[in-house]
């Protein structure tokens, strides 16, 4: 395969994606199936799931959808220190959680924890932001952030299958470890003391690194960041199984520009150092295909997520394909990444109606093909 992925090559394979409904088309022969993606992803020792909010919660045809196709789930911001602990140093609010929780139990479907640090004070409570440390601030700085991290985890228990324990540590602008409340007292040491603190209440749970760096060019020092910081955990031996992998491909870049060798390059140097992958927060991002028709779009998009996700699986350490919200008007970019010519975005398996596009296929397709974990 070519360096990169370049827009002739795309547009190509898209070209033929468009023929979907045509014998010859690898993915028309599960356009009339009904196997749900969980049971593919299953068969395959994957897990294939969806990020849910408390909002979207309420609409029944989303809970229908998670039933059947879904085998994990992960809580969008419901774990997020600002709505858990946002109003002051004593009160938490696990309301939302508990409800998503509960569904997901009584649905026999596992659910991830996301998360117990996000490294940005942009999502950091306010109280804390201006909190007095006191004369001995790192003593300090310690104790809340263990306190917090021990409320949280002993709350929910092993109920939790695995634990996003620190997310977006790394600028993508310097690829250093990004500046904010505990690092300004701790320095790097703070996400030591955060998986440590996580590991000593969740013995037995899988803890994650997460994070956004993505394959298209742009991401360099981003990616360069972030291995840089997990061989750093493993010389420092900080308790850390795996690397979330958000998959955002296309947000904020050219969809079309995936540099598919540097991040098979990239990957290799993660799993040399035996931690394992998971697919956290996939979307396809169609804000810059120029073209409106929809035909054509999902073409891309599914031809884009089927390249990407084919040299993810090729890893077995890749366990989870997770989105980060579907279908397409429940994904995030709505709002955050929106088209020029204001029509909606199409980055998921599942329009808004809940009728699988070409990207579910893509997907099927991929599984299907992928060696057993």
């Amino acid at each position: 395969m070519s360096q990169n992925l370049t827009r002739r090559g795309a547009l190509a394979v898209a070209g033929a994606v468009t023929a979907a409904t045509a014998v010859s088309s690898p993915m028309a022969a599960f356009a009339g199936t009904d196997t749900p993606l969980k049971d593919l992803a299953a068969a395959k020792g994957l897990r294939f799931g969806n990020a849910i909010g408390i909002g979207a919660f309420k609409d029944p045809k989303l809970k229908e959808l998670m039933i059947r196709e879904c085998n994990v789930l992960v809580m969008e911001n419901e774990l997020k220190m600002y709505v858990t602990h946002n109003n002051n140093a004593t009160d938490y609010n696990f309301a939302p959680a508990d409800e998503l929780l509960g569904f997901a139990e009584a649905n026999k479907i596992p659910m991830r924890g996301h998360n117990l640090y996000w490294a940005r004070d942009e999502f950091t409570p306010q109280w804390l932001k201006s909190y007095d440390f006191g004369a001995k601030p790192k003593v300090e700085a310690e104790r809340v952030l263990r306190d917090y991290i021990k409320v949280v985890t002993t709350h929910y228990g092993e109920r939790l299958c695995s634990w996003d324990v620190v997310n977006e540590t790394i600028d993508p602008a310097t690829g250093e470890v990004r500046d904010n409340v505990f690092t300004r007292i701790l320095g790097m040491d703070v996400l030591r003391i955060a998986f440590e603190a996580a590991r000593e209440n969740l013995p037995k749970t899988e803890l994650v690194y997460n994070d956004y760096m993505s394959w298209e060019a742009g991401n360099e020092k981003h990616r360069a960041g972030v291995l840089k910081l997990l061989r750093w955990f493993r010389d420092k031996k900080v308790p850390i199984n795996a690397l979330g992998v958000q998959s955002h491909i296309g947000n904020g870049f050219d969809l079309l520009g995936g540099q598919v060798n540097q991040w098979k390059e990239w990957l290799d140097a993660i799993v040399a150092l035996d931690y394992d992958l998971h697919i956290t927060e996939f979307d396809v991002d169609d804000q810059r295909i120029p073209t409106g028709d929809i035909e054509q779009r999902d073409a891309i998009v599914a031809t884009v997520g089927r390249i990407y996700l084919d040299q993810m699986l090729s890893y077995k350490q890749t366990k989870d394909v997770i989105f980060w919200g579907m279908p397409d008007h429940y994904n995030w970019l709505q709002g955050f990444t929106p088209r020029e010519d204001k029509l909606p975005l199409r980055p998921t398996p599942f329009d808004s109606n809940f009728e699988k596009k070409p990207l579910y296929y893509a997907i099927a397709e991929s599984f299907k093909n992928a060696s057993p974990r």
